[in-house]
């Protein structure tokens, strides 16, 4: 295949390298103006990562023409190929990108009037006769388009830049709110520093305070309009239903077949010889996979494929599509897998891994003495401290909190629920954590009474508390630790009440398995041959005696959890190596059944996540913060919600309103609830603004505690 030139140094070097379709020709845009993008234009973008890995992006402007759009797509395949068919493959369109392209431009992305055909040039100029206006929009992803230089095109719940060469004003509309203005600031500084290679001055100015220039610009001001909701009318909770087809080309006319109506999928439908469509149209995205024996013709025109494809579903022509190869797939497509492993991993839960400047950080192995000084690990293994402070215990009982005899501590019941306080010195302040541990058989009162008491328990310490909401079965690494040594211990039902207590079933089996942090907890569990796993020890009480079972995988430290639970559960056990079992052990399980026998290597991992929720547009929504996020994406205004895959950190900024605080718990349970890998239950944790604790502060890079202290604002003014 013929390359283009442009092509020899592309992808040489971590970063993004963009080229405009002119005359059919590929142009490079000058680096000062990436983020730039002409309407009425078609552009080749791609980014390269340090690993590396390669996303190509086909970028379609409003007005460009089908020749350009065209030629960009033929461009883009010829790329692909170049870089070996590696690249993921995205078609974008003006005004709904996605959020990895969004990613790119954290200052913003510009939506310039105008394009080649009509002579307008990407040329940076010290020419300063510039005269445009800009209409800023977005809390997360932030664009800025060019609108006609009139009154006529203001609002007052928005942002605008009045861009007069060398003076740059911001003007801030009377309803605008804060975080908004925090944004436009961005984009106004990254105007003068990249496109005016810092020879504009800057300018605040309230509305109803416009300074002649802007005046004389503009002209006499008429009455400026309220601003106009955004038009996110779209209900979200269907959002994550996907449909998956496969394609085959029958003698070259497309064909789909349906393999899967609806979401979460197995990952073994998945054939390597075969190319699939991933239809999520009522999120406007499509995904194509292409099989890594599938044959070549048909990889090439995946791209083709999927325009076909949308084409013949009479989807909007600004549906969003991604091509991956296997091994390239993107978080967003996995996420429609319940059973999804990549190459090297075996089953179990995700874990997030931090992202630095490069792609991906190595999971940072756990040591408890470091803790206080390394965030990252603190992060990664959701550990505030080693689990050595104050501990006390309530059971939840007729609506009140009843204290639990400290000689019990780490044995929980599956009919209770239970309130854990834990307290820890952090520097020189004392700091707390409240566990809501709610048992998967207690009552609906009971449930209801947990989170009420939890509130109170938090008011009455001040509402500085962080708050973590667990489920039996879902402990955290951090509660495990704080039994000083002992495992803790989950009954299957029954409740630790004097007399309360229900008849336990003669035969019994605990599940003992130790956590990437080496706090270990027994887990009551079916009595069943196919609970077995090859990783970990169990302990089974029948009227036969008492079994220690040890898998061929199992650690010194689940032995020893094991003996412990042993003398809980009163007798002398017979040791057990795995493949030695005498026959009343499988009698005692109801006879012998496959079980989990892959030695696990290592957990998935996983990129966080970072989400606002907010009801600035008058009904209560959750959106990604696009690109690496930093402690500045934390909308001081709103709620926001960050998904590390194991837990998922509810963060209330000082200024969110009512509605936002009080919907966050309901949003953080759709969010899980609707994940379409069928998560459930991933323990939530509530964290208020200026009492993080590092498990949270530790996905952030950088984090800086006095951020805070001076208003961001005045911050970001002192810039212009």
């Amino acid at each position: 295949m013929v390359f283009h030139k442009e092509f020899q140094n592309a992808g040489k070097e971590p970063g993004l390298q963009i080229w405009r379709i002119e005359k059919m020709d590929l142009k490079p845009v000058p680096k000062q103006l990436l983020g730039n993008f002409f309407t009425g234009d078609a552009y080749v973008v791609l980014h390269t990562t340090s690993a590396p890995s390669y996303n190509v992006h086909m970028w379609l402007g409003n007005e460009c023409s089908q020749d350009e759009g065209g030629a960009a797509a033929i461009f883009a395949m010829q790329l692909d190929d170049h870089l070996g068919g590696a690249p993921v493959q995205y078609r974008e369109v003006q005004n709904n990108e996605s959020v990895t392209f969004l990613g790119y431009f954290k200052t913003g992305i510009k939506y310039k009037q105008g394009g080649v055909a009509s002579g307008f040039q990407h040329v940076v100029t010290n020419d300063m006769n510039v005269k445009r206006l800009l209409h800023i929009k977005g809390r997360r992803a932030i664009r800025a388009t060019e609108v006609n230089m009139s009154w006529a095109s203001f609002n007052r719940g928005d942002c605008f830049i009045i861009d007069l060469g060398k003076d740059i004003y911001q003007w801030c509309g009377s309803d605008c709110n804060r975080f908004e203005q925090l944004k436009a600031s961005e984009v106004a500084i990254g105007i003068r520093d990249n496109e005016r290679n810092g020879r504009a001055s800057l300018h605040m100015v309230e509305d109803g305070a416009e300074p002649e220039a802007v005046i004389a610009a503009l002209g006499c001001k008429p009455n400026i309009p309220a601003g106009s909701p955004d038009d996110e009318t779209t209900d979200r909770s269907n959002q994550k239903k996907g449909t998956l087809y496969m394609v085959s080309d029958a003698a070259g006319s497309m064909k789909t077949s349906l393999v899967a109506q609806s979401s979460p999928f197995k990952q073994e439908m998945l054939t390597p010889t075969e190319c699939y469509i991933l239809d999520n149209g009522v999120d406007s995205k499509i995904f194509l996979w292409k099989g890594p024996n599938a044959n070549t013709e048909e990889r090439k025109a995946a791209m083709k494929v999927a325009e076909q494809y949308i084409k013949d579903k009479n989807y909007p022509k600004n549906t969003q599509i991604q091509v991956m190869p296997a091994g390239g797939e993107t978080t967003l497509f996995k996420q429609f897998f319940s059973n999804w492993k990549d190459k090297d991993q075996t089953t179990g839960p995700g874990q997030a891994y931090s992202i630095g400047r490069i792609a991906k950080v190595s999971q940072v192995p756990f040591d408890a003495s470091s803790l206080h000084s390394n965030k990252t690990m603190a992060a990664q293994h959701g550990m505030v401290d080693d689990g050595s402070g104050k501990v006390q215990i309530w059971r939840v009982e007729g609506g009140d909190k009843v204290p639990v005899d400290p000689s019990s501590n780490g044995q929980f019941y599956g009919g209770d629920c239970y309130l854990i306080l834990y307290t820890y010195r952090q520097g020189s302040r004392e700091q707390h954590i409240i566990y809501t541990w709610q048992g998967l058989k207690c009552t609906q009162d009971e449930l209801a009474a947990s989170a009420f008491l939890t509130v109170k328990l938090d008011d009455s310490m001040g509402g500085t508390p962080v708050q973590v909401r667990v489920t039996q079965g879902q402990e955290p690494a951090h509660l495990m630790s704080l039994f000083k040594g002992k495992p803790m211990i989950i009954h299957i039902g029954g409740t630790s009440r004097k007399g309360g207590q229900s008849q336990t079933g003669n035969t019994r089996l605990f599940h003992i398995r130790q956590s990437s942090t080496r706090a270990t907890r027994a887990v009551e569990v079916e009595p069943t041959a196919s609970k077995l796993n090859t990783n970990d020890v169990f302990v089974l009480k029948c009227p036969g005696g008492l079994f220690l079972w040890k898998g061929v995988a199992a650690s010194e430290e689940e032995m020893a959890a094991a003996k412990h639970v042993c003398s809980f559960l009163g007798g002398s056990a017979t040791d057990i190596s795995e493949g030695k079992e005498p026959a009343g052990f499988w009698s005692a399980l109801g006879g012998k059944k496959d079980y989990q026998t892959s030695k696990s290597l290592q957990k998935t991992v996983k990129p966080p996540r970072l989400f606002g929720c907010s009801n600035k547009t008058g009904r209560l929504i959750a959106d990604e913060v696009p690109g690496d996020f930093t402690q500045s994406d934390l909308a001081t205004d709103d709620v926001m919600l960050l998904d590390t895959w194991d837990q998922i950190f509810v963060w209330i900024g000082n200024d969110a309103n009512e509605v936002e605080r009080n919907g966050a718990d309901k949003i953080a349970k759709d969010y899980v609830d609707s994940d379409p890998s069928g998560r459930r239950g991933t323990p939530v944790i509530t964290v208020k603004q200026g009492f993080e604790p590092p498990t949270f502060t530790g996905w952030f890079q950088a984090w800086d505690a006095k951020m805070w202290d001076t208003d961001p604002l005045d911050r970001i003014r002192g810039r212009f």
